[in-house]
């Protein structure tokens, strides 16, 4: 499962961050922000146009992100439901 699958209000287990290429800067700074393996995730909520853009919540911190950027964080199976 990704991020941009994840329903709203369910935590998830950061798994890992797909690379697009060699140097994939999309990657690199979503590792940057936090999403690295073992990361407790959650989505907040969703934007009212084509549910975008996503927000969600890492640790304390919430970013916005596009679907498409969702989509390269991997989930492990395991998801909780609750907010954080």
């Amino acid at each position: 499962m990704t991020l941009a699958e994840l329903p709203r209000r369910t935590r998830g287990i950061v798994d890992s961050v797909q690379d697009h290429g060699p140097n994939d800067v999309i990657a690199r700074r979503l590792r940057e922000l936090g999403f690295v393996a073992g990361e407790l995730v959650e989505v907040v909520t969703v934007g009212p146009v084509g549910a975008e853009p996503i927000l969600v919540q890492v640790g304390f911190t919430r970013f916005a992100l596009r679907r498409s950027e969702a989509a390269r964080v991997l989930l492990r199976n395991e998801v909780t439901r609750g907010a954080a």
